[in-house]
This record gives structure tokens, C-alpha cells and sequence, in this order.
């Protein structure tokens, strides 16, 4: 159907191929259901970031995941980037690939599955740092016309690398296409018979996706308070402007960004009268973070239960304005001047700010090192579970025999996925 094919699948050779992968973005809508649950599965990520820079991977157990746990793979790039081992592989996408045995690395999955175009994206994720959003089109190993979306997200065992993907996947089988054609002529003729509707604003604007209608807003009368007004007059400017970006119809960059603007004015007024912004902050019940100060200041400005990956990034940019010395009412027109804007500028900060870090040690090395050289346990001393399993380390020693020297602790999630990919 043409109403399904928005996105221009294109043919090569025998395969449909339509490339719209996009960081931090909603891809084009194939369908409701499709969209949901991306939006779902991206909420949930975002749910489980908190104030960390990449959710851990010990929060994450795909196989408690009712909604989108079934239409979903779990990548491990422990092992090396090259060929990530596959720990989780939902039933439903199993099933759709027709993966009867046991499959545990990248090198594995069936060439022309839709696993595959799920994994075939994974080195974006390294690339960017953040979500991508990608759909397409192909003929799958049935020769089938198969549509659909998909999102990855990246996780972290150490909040600085990403060394594990999760990836969920949703699609549908194209209808034959002289039945597409008809549903398209019904679809058309109805929209001709229907009043012309507003724009709607997109389910991820202001993130992961930008605005994408952008109208002017009325903003006469937002000047700056005076110098000797209280810290609550600058923080009601920039409330008031905060709820101007939100309910805006046009979610646009001019009113995010003036908001952005005043709460980085209203955080250095904060800076020269603590004593008054320490009575702010005990009144909304608040604590500043040594290691992220303007998280605060983000949060009294758009609410403590304003989406927390957007609280990050406004921190964040407020965190570069400070260091760049920006001055006073100027910080909004400097958003808009950045070239990419809002999540550029996030983007280029974070970039920064892995490269001033101290270099981390290894942890894969250290760790390989200690068992190397730990000492062989006592079988009898590892606990199981209920069912007598447990997971453990085991080293090759120069005879040939199998020592153990570690093992997880009795009930982990880690180990109940392990036992889930063993068994896989």
C-alpha cells in the first residue's frame, strides 16, 4: 500500500531496503502499534537512566518485560565489538526468524531475518551514545514483504562504556497489493470528505525527536526582573516560560530554548544568593548533587517529575553555559546559534567531558587477571538456588583439569540470564 510505503522501500536485486536510521529521533510512522511501542520501550529506557549517563545493565531483565520483552534481543560486547554475543533473545522474534536452535553470537543470525536488520545497526549505537530509531523494508527468508521498526538502546555496566544493546523489534507482512491499492483509494476519499485538521505534535517532541512545527511565540513581557528582585521572581520568569514550551502547541526551540535561557539565569541569581536558594531548596524538598549541580535548578524550573532524560540534558547545557562564562540573558540566543542546537550542543559537551576524564582502568582485564591467579574453591562451599544451579568461573589449568574460582552470588540477574542464554 502506498499509505505504507510513506517511507519509499526501494527495490535491490530481491531485497527491499529503506535506510532511516536516526539517533534520539522518531522514525516515520508505519502504524499506531508499531509506534507505541517504540515509544514504550524508549520510555522505559529513559525511566531507568536516573541521573546516570547510560542505564545499567543490571536493571535490565528482558525476560520480565511482558510488553516488548517477547519482540526484543539482548547484544553483550563484553566479549568484543566485533562480534557481540547474543544473551537474550525474546520468543516472539525467535519465532518470526524461525530460530529453532541455540544461537549466541552476531556471526549467527540467519542473513535474511529480521533479526538481522535489527543487528545489523548495533555499531551505530557505539557510534552515537545514544538511541537509535530505524525502519525499513526487505523480503524476509519466507518471501515475504515484511515492514518494521525498530529502536536500540545502550546500556552500561560502569556508566562510561556501553557494553551491552538492547534492541526491540516490532513489524507486519505487506497485504497483497491490488488490496492495498483499494484500502488506499477508500483512505483517500475519506480524507477529501473530512475537515482539514491541526497538525499534531509528534509523541517523542522535545525528545527523543525535535519540534517538528514551528511557530512563533508570543514572548513580549518576559523581560528580566530587576537586579534587586527576589530569587522567587526569577524563578516564577522562568517557571512561567517552562510551561510556555510545554503547553505550546508548536513545542518550538524559540520557547524551549528561552526556557532553558531563564533557568540558567535564575541558577547564577542562585549562585550569588545561597542562603536564598538553599530556603528554595528546602521548601520543594530538594538536595544538590556535588557532581551535578544544575540538576536542581532544572527541576525547580520544569518540575521534579519532568522527564528525567530531558532534567539531564538541560543540566547539562546549563553545566556548558556555565563553563563557557555565558553571560546573563543571553544563553537562549546562543541555543539557538548552536549549529545542531539543543542536542548538539549535549552531545558536544558529553564528547568533552569523556575526553578531559581520567582514563578508567580495564575492568575486563583486571577482572580476567584476578581469576588468572585466584584460588581454586571448594565445590562443596558454592550455594545454588533452589533447583541446585549456580553459575560459576571455572579456569583450564596446565594439567587439563577445570578449577573453579569464582562464582555469582546465589539469585543474581545477572546469573538467572546467564542460565536463560546457557539454556538458549
Amino acid at each position: 500500500m502506498d499509505s505504507l510505503r510513506g517511507h519509499e522501500i526501494a527495490h535491490q536485486e530481491d531485497d527491499f531496503e529503506a535506510a532511516g536510521d536516526v539517533a534520539l529521533d522518531t522514525p516515520p510512522a508505519i502504524g499506531s502499534d508499531e509506534r507505541r511501542m517504540q515509544v514504550r520501550a524508549y520510555n522505559y529506557w529513559a525511566s531507568l537512566l536516573g541521573e546516570r549517563n547510560l542505564p545499567s545493565i543490571e536493571d535490565l531483565s528482558p525476560d520480565q518485560l511482558e510488553d516488548f520483552g517477547p519482540y526484543s534481543v539482548l547484544l553483550d560486547f563484553s566479549t568484543g565489538i566485533d562480534n557481540p554475543a547474543i544473551v537474550y533473545l525474546g520468543a516472539a522474534l525467535r519465532e518470526e526468524c524461525e530460530i529453532g536452535s541455540a544461537i549466541r553470537y552476531i556471526n549467527d543470525v540467519p542473513s535474511r531475518s529480521l533479526l538481522s536488520r535489527l543487528t545489523d545497526h548495533y555499531l551505530q549505537i557505539i557510534a552515537n551514545a545514544a538511541p537509535i530509531g530505524f525502519e525499513a523494508g526487505f523480503l524476509n527468508q519466507r518471501g515475504a514483504e515484511i515492514l518494521y521498526r525498530g529502536i536500540l538502546m545502550p546500556f552500561s555496566s560502569d556508566d562510561e562504556t556501553i557494553d551491552f544493546v538492547f534492541g526491540v523489534i516490532n513489524w507486519k507482512q505487506v497485504v497483497a497489493r491490488d488490496i492495498g491499492e483499494e484500502i488506499d483509494r477508500e483512505v483517500e476519499a475519506a480524507l477529501r470528505a473530512a475537515p482539514p485538521s491541526p497538525p499534531v505534535a509528534p509523541i517523542w517532541a522535545d525528545g527523543p525527536a525535535a519540534d517538528e512545527f514551528e511557530t512563533p511565540l508570543d514572548l513580549a513581557g518576559m523581560e528580566s526582573p530587576a537586579d534587586d528582585a527576589p530569587l522567587e521572581e526569577w524563578l516564577a520568569l522562568a517557571r512561567d516560560s517552562a510551561e510556555q514550551a510545554r503547553t505550546s502547541e508548536a513545542r518550538s526551540h524559540t520557547a524551549l530554548y528561552r526556557a532553558i535561557g531563564l533557568s540558567y539565569d535564575f541558577a547564577l541569581v542562585t549562585i550569588a544568593r545561597p542562603e536564598q536558594y538553599a530556603e528554595l531548596l528546602a521548601d520543594a524538598g530538594m538536595k544538590v548533587q556535588a557532581r551535578a549541580p544544575m540538576t536542581a535548578v532544572v527541576k525547580l524550573v520544569f518540575g521534579s517529575t519532568y522527564d528525567k532524560t530531558r532534567i539531564t540534558e538541560y543540566a547539562t547545557a546549563l553545566d556548558h553555559a556555565r563553563a563557557a562564562n555565558i553571560e546573563l540573558g543571553t544563553f537562549g540566543d546562543y541555543l539557538g546559534r548552536y549549529e545542531g542546537g539543543l542536542k548538539a550542543l549535549v552531545r558536544d559537551e558529553r564528547a568533552q567531558r569523556r575526553t578531559s576524564a581520567p582514563a578508567r582502568p580495564d575492568r575486563q582485564q583486571t577482572a580476567r587477571s584476578a581469576m588468572k591467579t585466584a584460588a581454586a574453591l571448594d565445590p562443596l562451599s558454592i550455594a545454588t538456588d533452589g533447583d541446585g544451579l549456580a553459575v560459576v568461573i571455572a579456569r583450564r589449568e596446565r594439567d587439563g583439569a577445570l578449577s573453579i574460582v569464582g562464582a555469582l552470588p546465589e539469585g543474581s540477574d545477572l546469573g538467572q540470564r546467564v542460565i536463560v542464554a546457557a539454556a538458549t
